[in-house]
């Protein structure tokens, strides 16, 4: 037998901001905290779930009438109308127009995967790729993946502690774009679902085309089951077709059947005007909490004196939100205090809870008193 593998020129991968998680289950420190998941946490430090979702996956599971056969390749209808009417409402002009379509897809990675496939195959022309967020994306490496150039913005801006939207429209203006937008966790922001998606609205009237990744999982507490949408909005219906059309071949060879059980959850509940309003009185209550949280963070930082302005905190809308710590603090706080935070200092908010919350703010301002005079921001992004 062959001693020589087909592998042997494999390397091993640079590590991803996943590796946090994984130096963290590692440390065997008691009093450890991990500020990063990716989903929203409950005050007992597990997962969120919205009871609603909770009773409608026991109904649906309980359903003899039930057909289980595989989805077809564009998935379930009803799920991707009910879940576009969320997205844009009910009487967006796109969805007036019949010019805005979906593909059901395997969760927002999914959706990203489908879109880059499809510019990868009908605009070979377009070789540079603009990420702008409050957060660097992962979404990124599957454009890098496929051969696109990344350049990443940032809405944060680390020296005034505060969003500004305004990058986003700046390049807009100035670059000639496919806009392709990223919409994780609806009502989870500021707890208005058509607030939340403003920004959509503003592209639709304008008249722009573009793609938008709708992620359903987070929203809804369903993460196990990565529920999305690769939304479409076109100039006019026939276009809509076309572009309809291809993304299903590409879908075929890439999933061919998209997963039922979350989109029936989710269908049911938009569907049906009780659970719909059960499921948004949820989101009310997970945002109110967040930022009670916050409010508590940014009081107890004051208390102990901790040096500089903490408002930016309280500022931030969603589940996560910047602290505003440089490198050094925020290395300081993973290696003296094994409270685990990503580099650029973002963290979940909703992983702070009565049980942690005086040992995390006692550390944060530990790390700032002892880098006093560092300033107070993060790494510059890079720019072109």
């Amino acid at each position: 037998m062959s001693t020589l593998s087909v592998f042997m020129d494999v390397p091993l991968a640079h590590k991803l901001e996943g590796s946090l998680l994984k130096t963290y289950k590692q440390d065997d420190y008691p009093n450890k905290m991990f500020l990063a998941y990716r989903v929203c946490m409950t005050n007992e430090g597990h997962p969120w779930v919205s009871l609603v979702v909770q009773k409608t996956r026991l109904q649906i599971s309980q359903d003899p009438s039930l057909n289980y056969e595989y989805l077809p390749t564009m998935g379930l209808k009803s799920f991707i109308q009910a879940s576009l009417a969320l997205l844009l409402g009910k009487n967006s002009q796109a969805i007036v127009e019949n010019r805005v379509g979906g593909v059901h897809t395997v969760g927002d990675s999914g959706a990203f995967q489908l879109g880059v496939q499809f510019l990868r195959t009908w605009h070979k022309d377009a070789r540079i790729v603009y990420i702008i967020s409050s957060q660097k994306e992962l979404h990124g490496l599957i454009f890098q993946d496929v051969g696109f150039t990344v350049y990443e913005y940032s809405i944060w801006d680390p020296k005034k502690l505060c969003m500004d939207p305004d990058i986003l429209l700046n390049v807009v203006e100035s670059k000639q774009i496919f806009p392709f937008f990223d919409i994780p966790c609806q009502g989870l922001y500021t707890s208005d679902l058509e607030e939340d998606t403003r920004i959509l609205q503003y592209f639709v009237s304008q008249g722009f085309e573009f793609f938008c990744s709708q992620s359903l999982s987070k929203n809804f507490g369903i993460y196990d089951e990565g529920v999305g949408i690769l939304v479409v909005v076109a100039v006019n219906n026939q276009q809509l077709l076309c572009v309809l059309s291809q993304l299903e071949g590409l879908a075929q060879a890439l999933w061919l059947n998209p997963p039922n059980t979350g989109a029936r959850i989710i269908t049911s509940i938009l569907c049906n005007p009780a659970l719909l309003g059960e499921w948004k009185q949820s989101l009310k209550e997970v945002v109110e909490n967040i930022m009670l949280t916050k409010e508590k963070v940014k009081e107890k930082l004051r208390l102990l004196g901790t040096p500089g302005s903490w408002g930016h905190i309280t500022e931030q809308s969603g589940t996560h939100g910047y602290l505003g710590l440089n490198s050094q603090q925020v290395e300081y706080l993973v290696r003296k205090k094994h409270i685990y935070i990503p580099k650029n200092g973002q963290i979940n908010f909703s992983c702070i809870n009565a049980n942690n919350i005086n040992y995390i703010t006692e550390g944060i301002s530990e790390a700032v008193l002892l880098t006093e005079g560092s300033e107070m921001c993060l790494p510059k992004e890079k720019k072109p």
